[in-house]
């Protein structure tokens, strides 16, 4: 294993946001070919946060981001990152405005896209920029308004994704404190890119010289790969994490996977061998909230006593790419907002 250089990235502060209004299955099963049954069979999904109209990422953005700096107790930031699927608009990025919104001046900011993975490829973002010297404190978001990218009639996606944000601010600190964050294994496989995308919108299409065909601008999964992938990933990195930490599988305290689907986060945790007791979860009322999902969760767990400080937490996500990562620390005394 390579000697970490430079100082550690240290959790210092988090926070979440999830949009007001729920969208119950039954809501869908009114306008889709579906039951409250099926979802839950499927995907252990009963409800989900979704955007109001007029409603962007920044806006879920900006509101994490604030409640991860009041957890702090400290609005000093040297840089943000912002991981997000759905940004405002194509150009430019949306993090500069998350930045001058919440009042940080004119610190470097910038996005990090791997959808569903975007959580852990920016927190090596940010580790990376904390470990090199550029900044001494860097404010992570990962949002995603993913139901704006959803084709509302396709029952296979529309009853799994919805909207939320989360947020860490991470300080230099040294290697072996509490809250810092450990070996990152990350991995990617564009051949297989086909398999979770949005067709249209990109210079691909564009420099086509022809017209989106209908239903292109819309994301779309193929799942019974998708699922094969995810399970094979996770259970690989998240055992290569714990691993890089020194750490035996039994030792996990905490298990924390990417909210991607119930019967997922069940098969690699049951290869991994970590009891239900140990694995936290929140998909029930949440849903898939994309790059948000594993910091949304944290912020959970943390409020209400399902994580606590000295727990060893195992991190791992799988998204569109395809993307994939983990990573290992020892929960802080960190208070979530």
């Amino acid at each position: 294993m390579t000697p970490r250089r430079g100082p550690a990235a240290v959790l210092a502060g988090l926070g979440a946001y999830l949009p007001p209004q729920v969208v119950t299955n039954e809501d869908l099963s009114r306008r889709l070919d579906t039951s409250d049954e099926w979802i839950r069979s499927r995907t252990g999904i009963a409800t989900r946060h979704v955007v109001t109209p007029g409603t962007a990422t920044s806006d879920l953005a900006v509101e994490a981001g604030w409640r991860a700096l009041k957890s702090a107790g400290d609005d000093r930031v040297d840089a943000v990152v912002l991981a997000t699927t759905t940004p405002d608009q194509p150009c430019p990025a949306t993090a500069p405005q998350v930045a001058a919104r919440l009042g940080l001046g004119h610190v470097p900011a910038f996005d990090v896209a791997a959808v569903c993975s975007g959580f852990l490829f920016g927190l090596a973002s940010a580790e990376g920029l904390i470990a090199s010297g550029l900044a001494e404190r860097v404010l992570l978001i990962a949002a995603d308004a993913f139901t704006t990218i959803i084709n509302p009639e396709d029952r296979t996606t529309a009853v799994i994704f919805a909207d939320g944000a989360g947020a860490v601010l991470l300080r230099a600190g040294e290697a072996g404190e509490p809250g810092a964050i450990g070996r990152q294994i990350l991995g990617s496989d564009g051949e297989s890119s086909h398999l979770i995308e949005v067709p249209a919108g990109g210079s691909r299409q564009r420099s086509s010289g022809r017209p989106a065909a209908p239903g292109d601008e819309y994301f779309r999964m193929v799942g019974r790969e998708t699922y094969r992938h995810a399970v094979e990933r996770m259970t690989s990195v998240s055992t290569q994490a714990a691993e890089a930490a020194g750490w035996r599988l039994d030792e996990v305290d905490r298990f924390v996977a990417h909210q991607a689907n119930a019967r997922i986060l069940g098969s690699v945790a049951d290869r991994l061998g970590i009891p239900e007791d140990r694995r936290l979860s929140n998909i029930a009322h949440v849903g898939n909230t994309g790059a948000a999902s594993i910091p949304v969760l944290l912020a959970e767990a943390a409020a209400d006593g399902g994580l606590r400080a000295g727990h060893k937490v195992l991190l791992t996500a799988f998204g569109g790419g395809l993307s994939w990562g983990a990573t290992t620390l020892v929960w802080p005394e960190v208070a979530a907002t």
